[in-house]
């Protein structure tokens, strides 16, 4: 046997984060006859998911839970074996910060939309002028929604500024760190988008999603899940799994080029004066999306072009650890954390209060007498904070942590500062669209797929699914041979 026939078919992944790790493994699952590699650029795979210690105590870096509701990260939780160490949050619930002052956060929101309005209007949430503006929504002509629209204008039409501002945009910051008027309403929230295609009042349509995601037996289940230790173990785990069955995972290795072959792709890695090429049969890109329009150049201008338009945000993540006994009253305020409305103008977007929000983190403080608080920075509209050092960052975070929640002069004993540079994808108005015409054009360039939180949405299941989609179409199109089939 000579030429193709005498070799196994070469699938290279480029990124080796949750996506390209994750499309690694379905490649696996549904093919044994592929030579798998994965390359990513740092020295550790996972990407924006990372557990490390904070003074002895673990704590996730990046992203700490994961959708419930849908299966796609559940099921690779189990496969990769921490099955034994799912869990889910506790009952702390989270609060809203309005005119500087913690409130519960009202139950039955539809990103950000209420559907208990006598619960809202309890809540204190809203002011009097905001509660009364919620009625029109049943008199006003019907918004034009279009082929899209920004959630926040869309909202913000039907309910009122202030729902948008106290209800939707924390909401939404917390995801995309971006501003409600730019998210794209089909792309956050395509249920509310579909049921108020046909449904006048934004009301009615949030209603009609709730009743629509109400299970059948009306017992309640988890919305997140996480992992004891940490979700950062997820990728870590599937690595070690990947690798038992033969794929090879180099990290340190960045790819500069991709070439096109008579016969597939060459990858082209490492320094201009010492360059290296990796043959592959097919090509797998799980990059964030500036990194894959480079990538694509000279290969498919439509996809370089719509990924090089989507735009990006950075953000901080600080972590701070206290002695209990140092806070007034022994304790973080009650909740799981909070969210911060644009309008309460504070630096933190959010905090999460850890060792309420997960019982394996309260276990590990608790004999400690400690207490773990992790608060989010920066947004579209907020690029000056995050241009301070390490010291000042922890400085403004634990000082605007203090003020809101109440701290006295409580300090931190420990801290870590997580920074994600170009992290988060914005999904802009016309999102979908711009996705569907990437991966139409994709779909053009043989042996080529491509996968990432720049597509069907930044959370991890989301960012599963897409990679196994990716996956299954290299499985379903290259042959033993290594020819790719249209089709």
């Amino acid at each position: 046997m000579s030429g193709r026939a005498a070799r196994r078919p070469h699938v290279v992944v480029v990124g080796g984060g949750i996506s390209g790790l994750a499309a690694a493994w379905r490649l696996c699952r549904e093919r044994h006859d592929l030579d798998v590699t994965v390359l990513e650029s740092s020295s550790l795979v996972g990407g924006k998911l990372r557990v490390t210690e904070l003074d002895g105590i673990a704590v996730d870096e990046g992203a700490e839970s994961v959708l419930a509701t849908r299966p796609e990260a559940v099921d690779l939780i189990r496969e990769a074996g921490l099955g034994d160490d799912l869990v889910h949050p506790t009952s702390a619930a989270p609060q809203l910060v309005i005119d500087g002052d913690l409130r519960p956060m009202p139950t039955g929101l539809v990103m950000g939309v209420p559907t208990d309005l006598t619960g809202l209007s309890r809540s204190g949430v809203l002011s009097p002028r905001g509660l009364a503006r919620l009625p029109l929504d049943h008199v006003l002509p019907g918004t034009r929604l279009g082929d899209d629209i920004s959630i926040g204008e869309y909202v913000g039409r039907r309910l009122g500024p202030e729902v948008v501002d106290r209800l939707v945009s924390p909401l939404l910051i917390g995801v995309y760190a971006d501003r409600a008027v730019n998210v794209s309403m089909r792309a956050a929230a395509p249920a509310l988008f579909e049921a108020s295609r046909h449904e006048r009042s934004v009301l009615k349509a949030a209603l009609e999603v709730r009743a629509a995601n109400h299970p059948a037996d009306g017992v309640r289940r988890p919305v997140f899940a996480g992992v004891r230790g940490g979700v950062g173990r997820l990728p870590v785990a599937l690595a070690e799994r990947l690798r038992a069955v033969g794929v090879r995972i180099e990290t340190g290795t960045t790819v500069r080029e991709l070439r096109r072959t008579t016969t597939g792709w060459q990858v082209v890695t490492g320094a201009t004066n010492d360059v290296t090429v990796i043959d592959a049969d097919a090509v797998v890109i799980a990059v964030p999306a500036p990194a894959a329009a480079r990538l694509l150049r000279g290969h498919c201008l439509q996809a370089e072009t719509e990924l090089s338009e989507i735009a990006t945000t950075s953000v901080a993540v600080v972590t701070l650890l206290y002695r209990a006994a140092d806070l007034p009253g022994g304790d973080l305020p009650e909740g799981s954390g909070y969210l911060v409305p644009p309008s309460e103008n504070h630096p933190v977007k959010a905090a999460t209060f850890v060792s309420h929000k997960w019982g394996w983190v309260h276990d590990a403080c608790a004999p400690r007498g400690l207490v773990v608080a992790r608060t989010s920075l920066g947004h579209a509209d907020d690029v000056e904070s995050l241009q301070r050092d390490d010291g000042a960052l922890v400085l403004l975070a634990s000082q605007d942590l203090a003020f809101v929640a109440r701290l006295g002069r409580a300090t931190p004993v420990a801290s870590r500062v997580s920074r994600w540079g170009d992290g988060l994808p914005q999904y802009a108005v016309g999102h979908v669209d711009r996705v569907a015409r990437i991966s139409d054009a994709i779909d053009e360039v043989p042996g080529l797929v491509i996968c990432g939180a720049a597509f069907d949405g930044v959370g991890i299941a989301a960012c599963i699914a897409r990679a196994s989609l990716a996956a299954t179409r290299v499985v379903q199109r290259l042959g033993s041979d290594g020819e790719w089939r249209h089709g």
